[in-house]
């Protein structure tokens, strides 16, 4: 496919895989009928008098809120929410291979959102499938790098250990191993695991206790394990919804 022109160069936010404000495939919509959230998900028209505040949208107030947020941020404007998120995001950033059109990209960016990550870096192809990510792309910062080599040197720059996330002979325990504070977990894809580059890039291999018969795990399912082991070692549970 030919690069269409005004590619951003790499590490730098792509418009392509960046949030949008046009509804996602996967936004619960309100019925115009009712005013109430389809299915009963999220909340109608908010009662009157409405909060002065900015941070709120009159659209939102006015028509009722059925995005994928928590309420907390419940008729914020979008552009509120992230700079609140910005607050409150953990040192830990994600790295995911998508030489292959990874379906599961969606699925890390979503548990991302969910954990505060910093930002997702995605590697390879610009384009994935983002119905996975129930629209929460539109609130994680979205990196895209054409190769590894730029994603290390941001990795310098910023301090950032790089640790690597596969069943790999000469792998350590995820179970009883401590993530770095100020870390890059970097996935690869469903069928391949970590690509040669990778591998070598990494300061460290972890893998994730199996017992069963599959030889490996759904990368999403293994993105959302590790992330999880670095908030149980590093983050302020007090500050979680």
């Amino acid at each position: 496919m030919t690069p269409k022109p005004g590619t951003p160069k790499p590490g730098t936010p792509d418009p392509e895989i960046a949030a949008d404000a046009a509804p996602g495939p996967t936004e619960w919509s309100i019925s115009g009928s009712t005013g109430l959230a389809t299915d009963s998900v999220g909340v109608g028209p908010h009662p009157l008098p409405w909060p002065e505040d900015p941070r709120y949208d009159p659209e939102l107030l006015a028509s009722g809120d059925a995005r994928n947020v928590v309420d907390h941020y419940r008729y914020w404007r979008r552009e509120a929410i992230v700079a609140d998120l910005d607050r409150r995001r953990h040192p830990l950033q994600i790295a995911i291979e998508n030489f292959g059109h990874d379906m599961n990209i969606g699925t890390v960016v979503r548990t991302a959102n969910a954990f505060a990550v910093t930002a997702v870096h995605i590697i390879g192809r610009r384009r994935w499938n983002r119905r996975g990510a129930m629209v929460t792309d539109r609130y994680q910062h979205l990196q895209h790098h054409d190769d590894i080599s730029s994603l290390l040197d941001l990795a310098r720059t910023q301090q950032l250990t790089v640790i690597g996330v596969d069943n790999l002979p000469g792998s350590v325990p995820l179970e009883t191993t401590q993530l770095p504070k100020r870390c890059l977990l970097v996935f690869g894809q469903e069928s391949t695991g970590l690509s040669d580059a990778a591998r070598q890039a990494a300061a460290m291999t972890v893998s994730i206790a199996q017992f069963g018969s599959t030889r490996s795990i759904n990368a999403g399912v293994a993105a959302g394990i590790a992330m999880h082991a670095w908030i149980m070692a590093h983050a302020d549970l007090g500050t979680s919804w």
